[in-house]
């Protein structure tokens, strides 16, 4: 049976300086995103399109809900499989490609998760969970782009 699952969020722009979107160097590109009982988060764009440097931007929250759902699918995986993780880190990297007129896409995400298992005998299993996982992740399933990871595993009792 399939089951559906609903996802809400508010997105408010809070960059007008006073003259609106007048020029396009006189508005800022802040803005809030809202999720229903849950912390506001404060947003902008890349700087690389005249957003603050110091928030989160949409490319930033693209990677990292990609690395997000692979470590929670994989997190799941070994905890069913036997393979106990003790430790996971991921520096998951996105590449986009801007084209002449302004418009972009992604071209592929690289997920390098650095995960740390109880016994030695479990690396072979923690190492192949990730390809489950990769398969399983929803928002990478959502992708229209490659979605590659290169794990590293290492014994961390």
């Amino acid at each position: 049976m399939t089951k559906h699952h609903g996802y809400r969020a508010k997105v408010t722009w809070t960059g007008n300086s006073g003259t609106g979107t007048s020029s396009y160097r006189e508005y800022g590109r802040d803005h809030l995103v809202e999720v229903d009982g849950k912390p506001a988060l404060p947003a902008s764009a890349d700087p690389a399109f005249r957003g603050d440097p110091a928030k989160l931007n949409p490319e930033d929250l693209l990677v990292a809900s990609l690395s997000e759902c692979h470590m929670l699918w994989y997190l799941a995986l070994c905890s069913t499989s036997g393979v106990v993780v003790t430790g996971y880190e991921d520096e998951a990297n996105g590449v986009m490609v801007e084209e002449a007129d302004g418009a972009g896409r992604f071209t592929e995400v690289v997920l390098r998760p650095k995960v740390a298992v109880a016994d030695g005998s479990m690396v072979a299993k923690a190492t192949e969970l990730h390809e489950q996982a990769h398969r399983k992740c929803f928002i990478a399933n959502s992708v229209n782009f490659p979605v590659r990871h290169a794990p590293e595993v290492r014994v961390e009792p």
